[in-house]
């Protein structure tokens, strides 16, 4: 069976992806309500009881509003780092069964491999992930004030990447967001804006690099059409004309991308469905 990529949603109201292999079935993050999650799944023919696991990124509550539910509910077991840990159990005032991994280290999820890495976001310990399947390799690098060169070097594998192009600097300037939240915004430990995107997708380009998925898209500060274009502006400036780029939408789950790898060449096949 391909490796299956499912974006459920990504943006400030609620961020959760989920990714199956031959023996895996895992939420990264899981920002929105259990409800919400199980339709969403349902779109694709699934169910949270049958997942394996949720890896955690950070303790922000568009990353872990459904965690107790799924976790604590259906005894689903979350993945995360120490501070995160204590972070989402005082702010959700409960218990989790976690399994703690150091930032930098590696672990394992079934048949996934999980590498982590540190970001730059002002959460007690971010991270970032690279998710190694026998079929492809698959980098989560989203909530980050500034891509790092150790955050660009940990995804450089990449053959998909989810990439967050929070909004556009223009836009974020001239909204009626308090003074204080655009600069946390725009700031080192705040969020990409599409330009720091498309200049980190410019710094890990690569031939194996064949889909970058652009996630949350601010709302009141950025526009799809907007982060695309400058994506793919940048992408075709530079000749990478192999990289198919996506837009994520908080609303509704992507299409699922369905991941097969060729026995006669390494490149990676993308099924819609």
């Amino acid at each position: 069976m391909a490796v299956q990529l499912t974006i459920l949603g990504s943006g400030s109201s609620g961020n959760c992806a989920y990714l199956e292999t031959d023996e895996t079935r895992i939420l990264i993050d899981a920002g929105f309500s259990v409800r919400q999650v199980r339709q969403r799944l349902a779109t694709i023919g699934r169910a949270p009881e049958g997942l394996s696991g949720i890896l955690v990124t950070h303790e922000h509550t568009d990353h872990i509003n459904g965690l107790i539910g799924l976790s604590s509910k259906l005894n689903i077991p979350i993945y995360c780092n120490r501070l995160t840990k204590e972070a989402i159990e005082f702010q959700l005032e409960s218990k989790f069964d976690c399994r703690i991994f150091s930032t930098g280290a590696s672990f394992e999820v079934g048949d996934i491999g999980a590498e982590t890495f540190s970001i730059p976001h002002d959460a007690t310990d971010p991270v970032g992930f690279l998710l190694r399947t026998a079929t492809a390799k698959i980098g989560f690098l989203t909530d980050l004030g500034h891509a790092t060169k150790l955050a660009l070097e940990r995804v450089r594998e990449a053959n998909v990447l989810v990439l967050e192009s929070n909004h556009d600097l223009k836009l974020l300037q001239e909204s009626s967001r308090p003074w204080s939240l655009k600069q946390r915004i725009a700031g080192r430990h705040g969020h990409l804006s599409n330009t720091d995107a498309a200049d980190a997708a410019q710094e890990i380009m690569s031939a194996d690099l064949r889909h970058v998925y652009l996630g949350h898209l601010s709302r009141e500060c950025n526009r799809p059409e907007l982060a695309q274009r400058v994506m793919c502006e940048r992408l075709k400036k530079i000749g990478a004309n192999h990289v198919r780029v996506e837009l994520t939408s908080q609303d509704t789950p992507c299409p699922t991308l369905s991941l097969v790898q060729q026995l006669s060449s390494r490149q990676i096949q993308q099924v819609l469905f």
